[in-house]
């Protein structure tokens, strides 16, 4: 068998994340509410998730940026409204940003099962994973992921077709035999199809808009979408099997 250069994407592919934001974006919501009583839930969550995702071509995937985006639309609603800014209520909000770091990990079912199966079968496992570096380094300890990666990790604040391009060259893979695994079509599929290398995308149960994009990229690499993380191996297995032929 062929050995393979296998990517991993992490939040959302080898452990869940999206659904902790949105029990903290329904707690915010929550206290907003009872703050503004006429601004209705949907108001919100959607003028947070603005700022968020504006946020991120200036800050990238930084820790910081999340809690930022409550701060940021109090004080829109505050204006809007004309209710005072009290900082006993900013620094709450701050704080309660900042707590959907402090949960612990949650691996995705069948996660240490799956990456085993690749490691015994010869193939080389890289970790590429988007947010601030003392964030990701928490859960990959957590979740005991050098196991499987050793120093083969590699932590993007900006998750583009640039990142994936440098962690490429830097590992000089062959992009025949090279695959990202992930639930983002936008930081984890997108690049991958623009470096022709081959992409297996895993739907996230609860994904963040950000993640959405349509694919539209000329390639001649594989392109796959899978339901579940234990189907990967086999999918591999498949197209090695396909190549040999």
């Amino acid at each position: 068998m062929k050995k393979q250069n296998i990517l991993f994407n992490l939040d959302d592919t080898l452990a869940y994340c999206n659904k902790y934001f949105s029990l903290v974006i329904d707690e915010f919501a929550d206290h907003m509410m009872e703050w503004f009583d006429s601004i209705k839930e949907e108001e919100i969550k959607q003028k947070q998730l603005q700022l968020d995702v504006a946020a991120i071509s200036e800050y990238g995937l930084k820790s910081d940026r999340f809690p930022e985006s409550f701060v940021g639309t109090y004080k829109y609603f505050c204006d809007l409204t004309g209710r005072e800014k009290k900082k006993k209520e900013i620094q709450y909000l701050r704080e309660l940003g900042y707590k959907v770091f402090e949960i612990p990990v949650e691996p995705i079912p069948k996660m240490n099962e799956t990456l085993l199966r690749l490691k015994e079968d010869g193939h080389e496992l890289y970790l590429h994973t988007g947010g601030d570096e003392a964030n990701q380094r928490r859960k990959i300890t957590q979740l005991e992921l050098t196991t499987f990666f050793e120093h083969r990790i590699f932590i993007s604040e900006h998750k583009d077709t640039t990142a994936l391009s440098n962690i490429l060259k830097t590992i000089k893979a062959d992009p025949h035999v090279t695959w990202m695994v992930g639930n983002s079509l936008r930081t984890d599929i997108v690049p991958a199809l623009e470096m022709d290398i081959h992409a297996i995308y895993i739907p996230a149960e609860n994904e963040w808009t950000y993640n959405m994009v349509d694919v539209n990229v000329e390639h001649s690499s594989t392109f796959i979408t899978v339901n579940s993380l234990y189907e990967v191996p086999d999918v591999i297995d498949k197209s090695i099997q396909e190549q040999m032929m």
